[in-house]
This record gives structure tokens, sequence and C-alpha cells, in this order.
């Protein structure tokens, strides 16, 4: 809140700004509370706290599709708590329909919340989202805007079900895709799978990036407990919903606000969660943005330290055995939470206006077949490392826990796909000089190259091998993938390869070691080698020659640093470049 928008109040407490702006003397509160009220709000309703309900409901984003319902009960919940709600739309942005990816909107999304949170007069804010890049530029935009601010997630889909098995969304998008192409499914059976996968509202029901971010939510504080986990069409999601409705308006009269919540300390308990239950890549990106956002510059040894430090314990597809709707059943993020509580941060704020001590007093852990205890756990460590060598100074990432055990530790000959379009056009190609044992490498798919890292690091299994049975193979990119993929998949390669980085160097033939304990990647190419590679390279042709594509292209930060743009990072990150 900027110190305009402060006044005395008549008991000397400061005035909210909904109780300014309605209750203005002269021309201008005659206006507001004019217009407002031929909207059907009375004097009794303007003289309430303004709780702002940011509704990303889109029948383009089927994740949201169930949002109109859930802003009724929150509204709900503000009006029972003597708020008035007043809802209002920001972008919304569906990860299968966006194309090239969502990613490339992430910011234009926390660009828009947040000024629409700083231009309207509005007390506290309730943020609903849900699908993979709609949570994370909720939170950029509330600490840069730093009204009392909750989050409330839309949870997950049911779990799919075909001749007894359940099924998830997208880990099994992904196999039965690879076994059609393989040719062991037919037409008709995959049509079968399309129509039993998403049965229900909700995003994807495994822990990728959608649920992960719903965890972290949770985990930071932003969110009531147990939100992340309630499925979309449980009748406790609405109870949730109506929570949270009445729990903002706590938060405005005690003036709560992001920047008390989300710090250091709290970020490193969304670290610590997002290991345990072997959480999306995609977290890291974010949870950089986040941090940098407050001013904080998070470096990916933070992650790989508390990864080192916190055993995979949470029994979740795609890394596990399980999904969401049993993790729900087994106590969700708050019993997550208290198997880690001895290494949590436990004196950190919350929405609730307790601790995460205080919010974990009373929980249990109903099912150690999915939460299993630390001294008995799934993994001895979390499930992403953070790989460097002279193919990543900058940094690589890996979930670990989704890797084949025979390709921890690999050398191989690499393939080189210099494109996307590249990849599309010869992956499959019965020519294609390529065997198991090679490590495919995919160039100019990160934040500039692609542009905006869409989710393609998941890199085809080439034809003439998946034929032979192949379904893993070492594959390198400067690409994201979904927090559903699985396999030996190195991705956020950085720098990329669209502003020169060693990834752009590789060629046919080279030699490429990774291993994970080592936290390795490493290209065997000598270094006069590469200086001359690097004298011929060219940087390739910009995606975009004007508006949104082009600030994107030129603003935007690299994988390591969050991919926000570095004019929305406060000065004191800025200025330390």
């Amino acid at each position: 809140m900027t110190e305009q928008d402060k006044k005395s109040g008549t008991n000397g407490e400061e005035q909210l700004r909904g109780e300014k702006f309605f209750n203005d003397p002269g021309f201008w509160g005659f206006i507001h509370r004019s217009f407002t009220k031929s909207m059907g709000y009375t004097d009794g309703d303007l003289r309430k706290p303004v709780i702002g309900i940011a509704n990303t409901f889109s029948e383009l984003n089927k994740c949201h599709s169930h949002f109109r319902e859930l802003t009724e009960y929150v509204k709900r919940g503000v009006w029972q708590a003597g708020g008035l709600p007043m809802e209002f739309p920001t972008i919304s942005i569906g990860e299968p329909y966006v194309k090239p990816t969502t990613m490339l909107l992430r910011n234009l999304m926390a660009m828009d919340t947040e000024e629409m949170i700083k231009g309207h007069q509005i007390d506290g804010v309730v943020l609903i989202g849900g699908c993979d890049k709609t949570v994370p530029a909720q939170l950029m935009a509330a600490i840069s805007a730093n009204v009392p601010a909750i989050v409330l997630t839309g949870g997950p889909m049911l779990n799919g079900r075909l001749n007894g098995q359940s099924l998830g969304a997208c880990t099994d998008c992904y196999q039965f895709t690879l076994e059609h192409k393989a040719g062991n499914i037919s037409d008709q059976q995959l049509s079968d799978a399309e129509n039993a996968v998403c049965r229900s509202d909700g995003h994807c029901q495994v822990m990728g990036t959608a649920s992960t971010m719903a965890a972290i939510a949770e985990a930071l504080g932003m969110a009531l407990p147990g939100c992340a986990a309630i499925p979309a069409p449980d009748s406790r999601r609405r109870h949730m919903s109506e929570a949270t409705g009445i729990q903002i308006v706590e938060l405005v009269r005690r003036n709560i606000r992001p920047r008390d919540i989300i710090t250091p300390e709290s970020i490193d308990n969304a670290i610590r969660v997002t290991m345990a239950c072997a959480g999306s890549t995609n977290a890291i990106i974010h949870l950089v943005a986040i941090a940098g956002r407050l001013g904080y510059k998070l470096p990916l040894e933070r992650f790989d330290e508390i990864s080192a430090a916190t055993p995979f314990i949470l029994n979740v597809r795609p890394s596990g055995k399980y999904q969401m709707e049993e993790f729900f059943e087994a106590g969700g993020v708050p019993a997550l939470m208290k198997e880690l509580e001895p290494r949590l941060n436990g004196d950190c704020l919350t929405v609730t206006g307790q601790t995460v001590a205080e919010n974990l007093r009373d929980v249990t852990i109903p099912n150690r077949d999915v939460v299993a205890p630390l001294d008995q756990p799934l993994g001895a460590q979390g499930g992403i490392a953070v790989l460097r060598g002279n193919l990543a100074p900058n940094g690589a990432l890996i979930k670990q826990t989704a890797v084949s055990e025979h390709l921890k530790k690999h050398r191989g000959r690499a393939v080189v796909f210099n494109s996307p379009q590249d990849l599309i056009d010869r992956v499959d190609d019965p020519n294609l000089d390529v065997e198991e044992s090679s490590v495919l490498v995919l160039k100019n798919a990160g934040p500039k190259g692609a542009p905006a890292m869409p989710e393609i690091g998941q890199i085809p299994i080439p034809k003439k091998l998946l034929l032979q049975g192949v379904r893993d193979m070492v594959r390198i990119s400067d690409a994201r993938i979904s927090g559903t993929s699985y396999g030996a998949l190195i991705v956020h390669t950085a720098p990329e390869a669209a502003v020169g980085g060693p990834l752009a160097l590789v060629e046919d033939g080279d030699e490429i070691e990774l291993d994970i304990e080592a936290r390795k990647l490493e290209l065997y190419v000598d270094d006069e080698t590469l200086r001359r590679r690097k004298e011929k390279w060219q940087a390739p042709a910009p995606a975009y020659d004007r508006g949104y594509g082009l600030l994107f292209i030129e603003r935007v930060l690299q994988a390591d640093e969050g991919c926000d743009f570095d004019f929305l990072q406060p000065p004191e990150i800025r200025n330390k470049k």
C-alpha cells in the first residue's frame, strides 16, 4: 500500500482503502457511491471492507471451468464476515490451450493481476487459481501489490478410471500416446483413454505443476491448511472456498499482508515441501521469481542443499504410486508438513493468523503408505537435483526420482536437434543416426529461443528405438517439462542456446556425461574447439518483431533467474546485476 492510500481514521487507526474511496465527501466520493449503488449496493454495504475476488474463470481453461461456482462460495464467506465482495476478472491461462506456451503469459498475468489490485481501492483480495502458471503469477502479483491477500486453488480432478485402473493427466497421456505411436494400442483404445483420463472439473490429479504450486501456496502460508489436495468436485472444496472468504476479511482487519507471510524462511519451507513430494521442476523457476519480487536472490544451490537434506516421502505419481485423491484422503499438505515439521521453519506466519507450528499442532498422518515416515522414505533425497558443469555453468535441473536407474550415471554420444521444428522434422526419421545409448539434445527451446520455454523437454523417443522397446533415454534441453513428465530429462539448461550458452555449441557425436550423484553435466569437447565453434555461432532470428512477444524476448531473464521480466524486480535485485 502506498502512502497516498493511507489516511488516519477518526479513531486514529489507518483508514481502509475502500473506506477512503467511498467516504470521500467531495465530487469523487459522490461518483464512487452513485455508480456503485446503481449495481444494487447500499450505504451499509459501502461501509464494509472491500474484498476483491480475482476470478480466472475461462472456457479456454479447463482447469478453471468450475470457478464461477467457487467464487459464489467465496462471496458467501466474505458477506458472513462483514466484508463487501466485488469480483473482477484477470487473464486466465490454461496449459493445454495457450500456444506456444503459457510461460509466455505468466509475467503478463502477474502484471495484470498486480495492476488490477493496485488500481482499485480494494482492502483485500482472494486469488482464485489452479492451472500451472496462474498460481505463481498471482503470488508474484500479491507480493508486488502487498495488499492483504489469500490464495484459493481450484483442486485436482478425480482419478481417471479405465478397465479398473486409476489414470492421471498427463502422466498417462504420455504413456497412451507413446504406446499408440509404437503400434501397441489401437485408435479406439486411444479414444477410450481420452474419455477416461479427465472425468471431472479440476487440474491434473498427479503431482504435476498445478498440484505442486497448490502445495507451495499452502507451504508458503498463503492458502488455508488443507486447500491444495481437496478434489475439485468434492463438497469440501466449497467449504474451503467459504472459509477463504471469511479469512480474507480477518486478514484485512489484522492488516496481515503477503510480505508478512512470504519470507526467505517460508520459501525454504516451500522448497522442502516441493522436494519431499517430488514436485515439478517448474516450481524452481516460479519460486525463484517469487523470491525475486521480495528482493531476495534465490540461488539454485539453495534448492540442492534442501533437496540433499529432505527425503522423498510422498507416494504420489509421477514419482510414486498414488494420486491427489488419495493424498487428500491421507491428510493432504498438512499431513506432509507434519512429518516434515522438525525440518520446517515453524514460526513463519500464515493466512490463518497463526504460525506453521500452531497450524500443525493437532494434525495427524492417517496413511503411512501415502506419506512415508522420514526414517523410512521412498528416496533418501528430494525429487529434484541441480546439475552443473561446462554444459550448464548456470545450472540445469533433473527430476531424479523419475529417472530410470540405469541412466542416473551415463555417458553417450550427442544427437542434436537445432530447434523444436528440427526435432519434429527428424526425430522419427528411420535414417536418424541414433542408438539407445545416445544423448538427445534440443537447442533453442529456452526463454528467448523458443520463445518462453515450452514444455517440450520430454523429447520423444525416436520411433526406430521405440519399436525396439526403448522407453527412456538421457535427453537435454533448455526447455521445460510438465510436472507430469517422467524419464531422464535434463531441462532448464542455462544459459540457453539462443543467447550463446554452451548448449548452442554441441554437435552430433560429442560425448556428454550425466552423473546425478555428483550433480555433474559435462560436455567432453576441448576448449579450443568450443572457442572456434563460438566464433561461427549466430543467434537465431527472434520469434517476434512487435508487441508483447518482443517485450518478452527483450526483457525476460534466464531460467536460473526465474524468467521474470528484469523491470518487474525491485531495485535491490536489479541494481546488483
